[in-house]
């Protein structure tokens, strides 16, 4: 399978390992948590708009753009109450730029996924694309950050796997979503709105002092209220024709 879709796992590996988490990373470490979640929260736009430039059948819908925004703005809400948004430095604005790089990276994966990977197992195509991707920046990152000191705690590598599987189980769930006939790249993506959301639920219930607040509970409505409005389809409501 790799040696027939060479290509597509090629692209893949360079878009969604090494560019995306190169950039994503790295962008994370230079600007403040409540910003960088807004701007990883784009994620959606940006898939929006590049899905609409390369895939012929993947247009920005009035109710789509109307979803991306309201989307947005509870992530907006989210953020905010949880930490204070601060706009500042130069370098601030860097990391802002690399991480929309990196949903830039991330978006056009996905559609090349979508278009080119039909008869790909989707197990191979992340097992593959993981591994190779994630060898070369464990080697690029030998010369820049140096040889980690050993040996490493026990907690350490149960973190380190945990995060594989769950990388390697999600990515595989992804890309068989985005191979199923009928399914646009845009609007799966817009179901990652929903992961602020859950993050938060997750903060409230492990991390020690973090609680609800009203302004977080809003933005998580807005989320939920927006992706069923958006998967509802009025037309065909019981009692519609009626009106």
């Amino acid at each position: 399978m790799i040696k027939e879709y060479w290509k597509v796992v090629a692209l893949v590996t360079l878009l969604q390992t090494l560019i995306n988490y190169s950039l994503f990373y790295h962008g994370l470490n230079l600007v403040p948590g409540a910003i960088g979640a807004v701007i990883v929260g784009s994620q959606p736009l940006v898939t929006a708009i590049v899905a609409s430039m390369m895939h012929s059948d993947d247009h920005l819908t009035r109710k789509k753009v109307a979803t991306v925004i309201s989307g947005l703005a509870g992530v907006i809400l989210i953020s905010a109450g949880r930490q204070v948004f601060r706009f500042g430095t130069a370098i601030e604005l860097v990391g802002i730029i690399m991480i929309l790089g990196a949903n830039a990276a991330l978006s056009v994966s996905n559609v090349i996924v979508s278009l080119k990977s039909k008869g790909l197992n989707p197990l191979v195509l992340s097992s593959s694309s993981l591994f190779t991707g994630g060898v070369i920046l464990y080697l690029v990152s030998i010369p820049t950050e140096g040889t980690p000191t050993l040996p490493l705690p026990a907690e350490y590598w149960m973190v380190l796997a945990w995060l594989s599987i769950m990388a390697a189980v999600a990515f595989s769930i992804w890309f068989k979503l985005l191979q199923r006939p009928g399914v646009r790249v845009s609007e799966l993506n817009l179901w990652k709105f929903i992961i602020p959301v859950v993050g938060a639920i997750l903060s409230w219930l492990i991390v020690p002092d973090e609680k609800p607040e009203w302004i977080t509970v809003t933005g998580m409505i807005i989320i939920i209220s927006s992706l069923v409005l958006f998967n509802t389809n009025f037309k065909n409501l019981p009692g519609k024709n009626q009106v």
